[in-house]
């Protein structure tokens, strides 16, 4: 009888020991960040450089919500400039300038994301509106041979598009990030007034060649 006691008393003991141990291990794994872990700001390195170093580029400012370190809530707000004058091939000159935005989210795929770092995919809806002048240099007509030009001024012009993208956000030093991302860009609705099609659109870029786009950003946490 005395045996039967003490195997109950060290199978009580060891289910306790087990329910501490479990209990402990729970508590260790319990994930007690907050839901709103604050808000950055930053800039668009590459479209400033494009914009110093060509005719065409935007200047860019970056608000995003951090929710968990995973869930992040963008707004991507900017001026669209492209100044291309008297082109090689065609002679057209072109100039527009206008405030486009973005807005949509990401989410962080790393499995340890609380690091300060992340690897992310995203999706974003863009608009724009914009006015276009268009000039082109005289030419001689081929069927009347005489000296001929055309042209628009202000043409009201706007564009709705969806980007997917890929990319990649490391903490560098205290509150500084730096990170790229890779984007895919779908038009969706666009009105290019009377020229048809736009060679510049603020915000999207060149019409024949922006299916694919970068940025470089430069953020802070506040």
């Amino acid at each position: 009888m005395t045996r039967i006691r003490l195997i109950c008393a060290f199978i009580l003991a060891a289910c306790c020991a087990n329910n501490a141990a479990a209990q402990g291990f729970l508590k260790l794994e319990r994930d007690s960040i907050p839901m709103f872990r604050g808000v950055s700001v930053g800039l668009d390195v590459a479209g400033a450089a494009q914009l110093a170093l060509s005719d065409y580029g935007q200047l860019e400012a970056i608000a995003r919500v951090n929710l968990h370190d995973q869930y992040f809530p963008t707004l991507e707000i900017g001026i669209g400039r492209a100044s291309h004058k008297d082109d090689e091939v065609t002679g057209i000159s072109y100039h527009t300038k206008a405030p486009y935005f973005r807005l949509g989210a990401d989410v962080n795929l790393m499995k340890k994301k609380h690091t300060g770092n992340r690897v992310f995919a995203g999706l974003r809806y863009a608009f724009t509106s914009y006015n276009v002048d268009i000039d082109c240099r005289p030419f001689n007509d081929p069927v009347w041979l005489w000296n001929t030009s055309y042209g628009v001024k202000d043409e009201r012009c706007h564009q709705h598009w969806v980007e997917v993208l890929f990319g990649i956000d490391a903490k560098v030093a205290g509150p500084l990030h730096l990170g790229w991302s890779v984007r895919y860009r779908k038009r969706i609705a666009h009105n290019d007034g009377l020229m048809q099609k736009t060679w510049y659109v603020p915000g999207y870029g060149i019409q024949e060649s922006s299916r694919l786009g970068y940025s470089f950003n430069a953020t802070i946490d506040l």
